[in-house]
């Protein structure tokens, strides 16, 4: 998955004196309150450290309530989503208007319908809600599926991210592991079929009156309908 990375950083952790007894649980308490939070510094969220105490001597700062700062070199893993990555999640919520997913046990998306490509058709099977492909009968999103999408934004207050199921490499993770090079084919049909509408639109566009165009657009929208 992508968004996740390791990164080596030095870093300096002032503590109180009150700790100076336990340094090494002090500095681990607190590196463990930036977990699961968007840090500035890191340029993402913390998931995981490791460190190792450089200094022997803690280096004293001048203050009524004098600190102490204590050096580390630490190798951190960090959870950092930017637009057009693909990430995955396991589905927790469905309805016909979203798709509401949980990342890494901890950061929510949410991929509303009009994100949701036209293949997949809302349905209702067994009082269960699910969507299922129109091209592929097998390839089903319902409530406990993992599933790849792609990052539209990244909120990083509330690590809320908002999702896209728009490509053709994105959708239910075991059907896509299983049906890559059939993903790939359908990929360029469905692009030269795209194409194909444009260069149709295009020529209407060119010299076409206005009762004209308003007739091709009747027709497109007809022909789209009866393809649902």
């Amino acid at each position: 998955m992508e968004g996740l990375s390791v990164a080596d950083a030095d870093l300096v952790v002032y503590l109180h004196p009150s700790k100076s007894s336990k340094v090494s649980q002090a500095i681990l308490r607190e590196l463990s309150s930036s977990l699961f939070k968007f840090n500035e510094t890191f340029g993402g969220v913390l998931l995981a450290y490791d460190v190792n105490i450089l200094d022997k001597q803690a280096k004293i700062l001048s203050g009524v309530h004098p600190y102490f700062g204590v050096r580390l070199k630490a190798n951190l893993l960090l959870f950092s989503p930017k637009s057009d990555m693909l990430l995955e999640g396991k589905v927790v919520k469905l309805s016909q208007e979203s798709i509401h997913v949980i990342i890494l046990g901890f950061s929510s998306a949410i991929i509303t319908a009009e994100n949701i490509r036209r293949e997949f058709k809302y349905k209702t099977k067994d009082n269960e809600e699910l969507f299922a492909s129109r091209s592929h009968k097998r390839h089903v999103i319902k409530v406990g599926t993992m599933i790849r999408f792609l990052v539209k934004s990244f909120d990083e207050e509330i690590l809320h991210i908002i999702g896209s199921l728009m490509p053709a490499c994105t959708g239910s993770i075991r059907w896509l592991d299983r049906n890559s090079e059939e993903i790939s084919e359908f990929d360029r049909s469905a692009t030269k079929s795209t194409d194909r509408e444009w260069q149709e639109d295009k020529t209407v566009d060119e010299g076409a009156t206005p009762l004209s165009y308003n007739n091709h657009i009747q027709k497109f929208k007809k022909r789209r309908i009866s393809e649902d």
